[in-house]
């Protein structure tokens, strides 16, 4: 099995559990690791016979732009649930880093795999 990898796709929403964080938009770092199988795209040189990164990226921006969770974990379950279900993946590695959260540390947050069926 192959991965076909975005790291690093930054988005402002609204996480956290602070009063004032349930009024300021913060700005989160995803992660994301997928299986795939590549062979049949690298055969034919066809972005239809692979995963689509950039569809990926802007259904995740758009989704974590929208929500307002006050946990880390929940957005982190929720971004595994689409792009399982929606982009046909067998497995899905995310990870939401929420920088500057603590004091000293560049960032926090949380690593999930999930896979299909699971």
């Amino acid at each position: 099995m192959d991965t076909i990898f975005l790291h690093d796709l930054r988005v402002e929403t609204i996480v956290g559990v602070g009063d004032w964080e349930r009024k300021i938009r913060q700005t989160v770092s995803i992660d994301l690791e997928m299986g795939a199988d590549i062979r049949r795209a690298a055969e034919s040189d066809s972005i239809d016979d692979t995963l689509n990164y950039k569809l990926v990226a802007k259904r995740v921006q758009q989704f974590v732009a929208e929500s307002s969770f006050q946990l880390v974990e929940t957005l982190a379950e929720r971004i595994a649930d689409i792009v399982l279900k929606e982009f046909d993946v067998p497995w899905v590695e995310v990870r939401v880093n929420k920088p500057g959260a603590i004091r000293g540390a560049r960032d926090v947050g949380v690593k999930i795999r999930r896979q299909k069926n699971e």
